[in-house]
């Protein structure tokens, strides 16, 4: 719905585990590194799923 939209740690938290979760937003980390393993060729160089600095992640809008 959104391409090309950056969502914070804090917006994933929310829409993945409810407003009421009472872990680290770092949790987010771990599952999009988990993400990366099983769909990006290279997991250390990133195509699908591109960390913005100081906001978040998004997924990329480019063809590969």
């Amino acid at each position: 719905r959104e391409p090309g939209r950056a969502f914070s740690r804090l917006e994933l938290v929310e829409r993945a585990f409810g407003y009421d979760y009472e872990g680290l937003e770092r949790t987010v980390d771990a599952h999009v590194m988990n993400l990366r393993k099983k769909i990006e060729h290279d997991h250390t160089k990133p195509n699908y799923v591109e960390t913005v600095y100081g906001v978040g992640y998004r997924f990329t809008e480019r063809r590969i």
